[in-house]
């Protein structure tokens, strides 16, 4: 049975939770599901002090001791992820998008791979799709594999037009991440995305150290001598873009 976890950026039981629980019903008919709510409110989140010691010495030397650490235990533990806020301003809600500043230091070191990820915005009127983009950016980055997200419109009051329609894309969306929560492997990674990891670990080796946790990790998971974060057939086209992208990324560091 598939473990999934709905992390919840929302301080009212109300659209965005009604929302959560459709796509649980949904996904639900398509295979066993063992699914977690994760209220952010209910969990003790304090901001970043941007020390950054999660990044240089390990994220165990954080100095705020709050809840941080079980929520990534959770998201451990589970198969699949959903992250469910209402659009606030043109953005995340200020809970998820403070979740999302303190897991910073796993955009340095991603460790969800092989995991599903997707995304749930609620709104009134506009904005959601950018703040559906900017998640899947952030679940690429923490290692997950993605699926579209679904954006829906909850302006009270609701009309059955836009319930039906917000059923339909809610529907979708369950559909995509079941098909991404039954994959086996990890996908082949894009070009951004092959980028984002040769150009990275060429400035590291460059300008880090033992002394840096970053450094540290890439060389404990062998990620300096690797084509990617894990074991990917690369075909000759890519493997040659990575070399480039290899050599592009010392040149810059030697030019800083």
């Amino acid at each position: 049975m598939k473990k999934v976890i709905a992390i919840i950026g929302s301080a009212q039981k109300k659209a965005t939770y009604e929302a959560v629980q459709e796509f649980e019903r949904n996904l639900k008919s398509y295979m066993d599901i063992d699914f977690e709510y994760i209220f952010l409110k209910d969990y003790q989140l304090e901001f970043c002090k941007g020390c950054k010691l999660c990044f240089d010495k390990g994220e165990e030397f954080c100095p705020i001791h709050d809840d941080r650490d079980l929520v990534i235990d959770k998201m451990s533990h589970s198969d699949g992820v959903i992250f469910a806020t209402p659009n606030y301003s043109f953005q995340v809600s200020a809970s998820m998008k403070n979740l999302l500043d303190r897991l910073a230091f796993i955009f340095h070191r991603p460790r969800f791979f092989g995991k599903a990820f997707t995304s749930i915005v609620t709104q009134g009127i506009f904005g959601g799709n950018s703040i559906v983009k900017y998640l899947s950016s952030m679940g690429q980055n923490l290692g997950y594999n993605v699926s579209k997200g679904c954006v829906l419109k909850t302006l009270e009051p609701i009309t059955k037009v836009a319930q039906d329609k917000n059923s339909r894309e809610i529907k979708k969306a369950a559909k995509r991440f079941y098909k991404l929560l039954s994959k086996p492997v990890p996908p082949s990674p894009s070009l951004f995305r092959l980028m984002m990891f040769r150009m990275s670990r060429a400035s590291m080796k460059e300008m880090l150290s033992d002394e840096y946790y970053d450094y540290q990790y890439y060389k404990e998971k062998g990620w300096f001598e690797s084509d990617y974060y894990y074991d990917v057939s690369l075909n000759p086209i890519k493997k040659m873009i990575g070399c480039i992208f290899d050599f592009m990324g010392r040149q810059m560091s030697r030019q800083k």
